[in-house]
């Protein structure tokens, strides 16, 4: 049988201000066939919804080749629609007239356009809504009218970039759910899904398969075969082994590992991109770890569990645990360091210094700014005097949110303060 879609060795590129080029996705192997779901799942920032352009025809590759029904890719490809993060509503426009935009580019006759926009608002649970406006409706209902509007085309694949991460856990739940008897019983005019999403139970529960992406830059690194009959049980054995194993794999970092020819942690350069992640969801997922019933070590399906934690939300602050060996991370789990559990019966004055001391030893960004301001007559220097240097290795959006990690994270160990009103970065008291 003839793919649906096709992608080989794809790669995306940008271009850096300083010269040279950004890569975020990097020989992208990826094939769609009738009836399955497949998900792409990976932190943000691993190029997924650069993908999802791409396949879209929204954006070029770089390199590489992308065929949908055996035919180039070089445009807007019509038979693939996508269903937005956001929502992506006209607000000005009722819930029919947002349906109908999504066939205007195909010229169809009034009459037809209102038959099949009122047949896909019908189909989505939205029938008794159409002269309403999106700020009506709740989330859940403005994302409806999100999937109306890319399935009334009659796609032949759908791309749903984190269609329900807007929405609260109750309301997503039940979106997730009715798409998903919608498709078992074939009533949605598609042939084939790419889910985009950084959830992985999410994940395991819609997709028949899960293609796991790396970051900096980003590459399919595992597939995993989801082969348990839909509706899926959250509590089955078979199901949450699943999640473990997806949980273990995005931990263990054998390529990094196998490349390093070492077991120990990563260590971060001045071109190491931070997450903003501030010390006290650090203090609170080391003191989490510590207390019972983990006493030190703590499975991170079930720690993310208790504390109701997505990846996305959880893996920033593990990692940065891990970057400041106040924790390990490995198969899975997430095991204090001696740093960490003296971290977590220390004392405020104590961990400050604790803390320092372990952001100039494995943080360069922090012991290069502090050596700068040590030296420098003023004890004092702009933040652009930083982020030029970071700009030569990360974007700029990324640059910044680097910088003012290490800044939130220096300032509570008072190794130096910064004053957002001048954007200078200073000894308080120099010795």
């Amino acid at each position: 049988m003839e793919a649906l879609l096709d992608l080989q060795h794809v790669r995306r590129s940008f271009a850096k201000p300083g010269g040279g080029e950004l890569l975020v996705l990097d020989d992208v192997d990826l094939t769609l066939r009738e009836g399955e779901i497949a998900g792409l799942l990976g932190r943000s920032g691993s190029g997924k919804s650069t993908l999802l352009r791409i396949i879209a025809g929204l954006a070029p590759p770089t390199a590489g080749s992308v065929a949908y029904m055996g035919h180039p890719v070089e445009g807007p490809a019509q038979g693939i629609s996508m269903v937005f993060q956001g929502f992506a509503l006209f607000p000005w426009l009722t819930v029919l007239e947002n349906v109908e935009l999504g066939l205007e580019a195909l010229g169809l006759p009034q009459t037809e356009t209102r038959k099949r926009a009122l047949g896909a608002i019908d189909l989505i649970g939205l029938d008794g809504y159409e002269s309403a406006y999106p700020r009506e409706l709740s989330g859940g209902m403005r994302q409806r009218v999100g999937f109306a509007r890319a399935l009334v085309v009659h796609p032949n694949i759908l791309l749903m970039d984190e269609p329900f991460s807007a929405l609260d856990v109750l309301t997503a739940e039940n979106l997730r759910t009715d798409f998903l008897e919608l498709w078992g019983e074939g009533q949605l005019p598609i042939k084939g899904v790419i889910l985009v999403t950084h959830n992985i139970e999410e994940a395991v529960l819609m997709c028949d398969r899960v293609l796991l992406f790396s970051t900096n830059p980003g590459r399919i690194v595992t597939e995993i075969k989801i082969d348990r009959r839909k509706p899926r049980d959250r509590n089955d054995p078979a199901f949450l082994a699943l999640v473990d194993r997806i949980y273990v794999e995005m931990t263990t970092r054998r390529a990094e590992r196998l490349a390093q020819k070492t077991d120990a942690p990563p260590r971060a350069t001045t071109a190491t991109v931070l997450p903003r992640v501030s010390v006290n969801l650090l203090s609170g997922l080391i003191e989490a770890v510590a207390a019972a019933p983990y006493n030190g070590k703590a499975d991170l399906p079930a720690i993310a569990s208790d504390l109701q934690l997505e990846i996305d939300e959880l893996f920033p602050v593990a990692e940065s645990l891990q970057l400041l060996r106040l924790a390990d991370i490995g198969d899975g789990d997430i095991t204090l360091t001696e740093n960490g559990k003296r971290f977590a019966v220390a004392e405020i004055d104590e961990r400050k210094r604790m803390f320092a001391r372990l952001l100039i030893r494995y943080v360069p960004l922090a012991a290069l700014m502090r050596r700068v301001l040590d030296e420098r007559e003023s004890h004092s220097a702009p933040k652009h005097r930083f982020l030029d240097e970071l700009e030569d290795h990360m974007t700029a959006d990324a640059a910044e949110e680097t910088l003012r990690a290490v800044v939130s994270w220096a300032r509570f160990a008072e190794l130096f303060s910064y004053d957002d009103d001048t954007g200078a970065v200073s000894l308080e008291n120099p010795a």
